[in-house]
């Protein structure tokens, strides 16, 4: 076991270190291009936080570990919203933007649910649910990157409107250009750390499972479910620290559709994702803390301290809940 969890910890540094090397260089190449710097927040960056989710869940359906797969997306997902959503209002409250809470979270939870739907049919996520939920995330990528441009056009008419742009302008301060073979060395080496990483995390998580004869989906759901979010918490924590809360609230509930379309997407694309009861069960909990969270934004147009310490109390349920089960 202490080969295991050493193992584990050093795929989750591989997975954060590599993320972060790899989305550097396809930002620097992408700006290099003059790709709008819309577009690369809207896309690279984004996806750069669901890599170690996205190497994770394909190790796993790969290498036949399919409970590790779907856990590690819900259990992510779980995470990102109540611990990361929950940890960024301790900090200072989370205004939500409209555009936020009427468009995106319901979306998130749609995703949910259709993945609930889709894997109790027949119990198992196949290719072509796999096929329906990359065609989905290739739709909503285009949706974002189109009301992006139009929350631009309509911010040089009414400076007034800035929601949507100040996290892109967030994004432009921050990414350098590189030379060329530095980027190409950051992109192929975030790769190369991304798939090892993966790998290390599976076999850490798959032998403390068995040696200490826990489920795989237990594991998934919490310490790889940890490990794999740990660049949306740290990155929402130092965006709300900085009051750049929309950016925390925006970032946790993209990454939460992008867990579902993309990473389970290429999973079940690549192989068949076996569906267990637990994974019901967990899909529906999703559901309904996605909801509670969807109140509490709803009802005062911001999620403040108190609903913080509610939603990390009800995530500390949740966790003595799976560990009795």
């Amino acid at each position: 076991v202490p080969f295991a969890v050493v193992l584990l910890v050093i795929g989750f540094v591989f997975l954060v270190k590599g993320a972060d090397a790899f989305v550097e260089g396809c930002s620097s190449v992408a700006k290099r291009f003059h790709v709008p710097t819309l577009i690369i927040g809207m896309t690279i960056v984004a996806m750069g936080t669901s890599l170690p989710e996205t190497a994770v869940s394909i190790t796993a359906s790969i290498s036949g570990n399919n409970a590790l797969a779907v856990s590690n997306a819900v259990g992510s997902n779980i995470f990102n919203l109540m611990v990361v959503c929950g940890a960024c209002a301790l900090f200072s409250p989370l205004t939500i933007r409209q555009d936020t809470l009427k468009k995106e979270f319901p979306l998130s939870i749609i995703c949910a649910a259709l993945m609930l739907v889709l894997g109790y049919i027949g119990m198992t996520l196949g290719h072509i649910d796999g096929i329906i939920f990359l065609v989905l995330f290739v739709g909503y990528l285009l949706w974002m990157i189109q009301s992006a441009k139009k929350a631009r056009a309509a911010v040089l008419s009414d400076p007034a409107q800035s929601g949507q742009i100040e996290q892109a302008e967030l994004v432009e301060e921050n990414i350098a250009i590189l030379p060329t073979w530095k980027s190409l060395i950051f992109i192929i080496g975030g790769m190369i750390a991304i798939k090892f990483g993966g790998d290390f995390v599976v076999d850490g998580a798959s032998s403390i499972a068995s040696s200490m004869g826990l489920s795989q989906t237990l594991i998934g759901l919490t310490i790889v479910a940890l490990g794999t979010s740990l660049p949306e918490l740290v990155t929402s924590i130092v965006a709300a620290r900085k009051n750049e809360v929309d950016m925390a609230l925006g970032n946790v509930i993209g990454s939460n559709i992008f867990n579902i379309l993309l990473v389970l997407g290429i999973a079940a694309a690549i192989s068949p994702v076996g569906f267990l009861m637990d994974n019901i069960v967990d899909t529906l909990i999703l559901i309904i803390m996605s909801s509670a969270v969807l109140v509490f934004a709803w009802t005062s147009k911001v999620i403040n301290r108190k609903e913080g310490i509610a939603m990390l109390c009800m995530y500390a349920v949740y966790m003595v809940n799976i560990c009795m089960r």
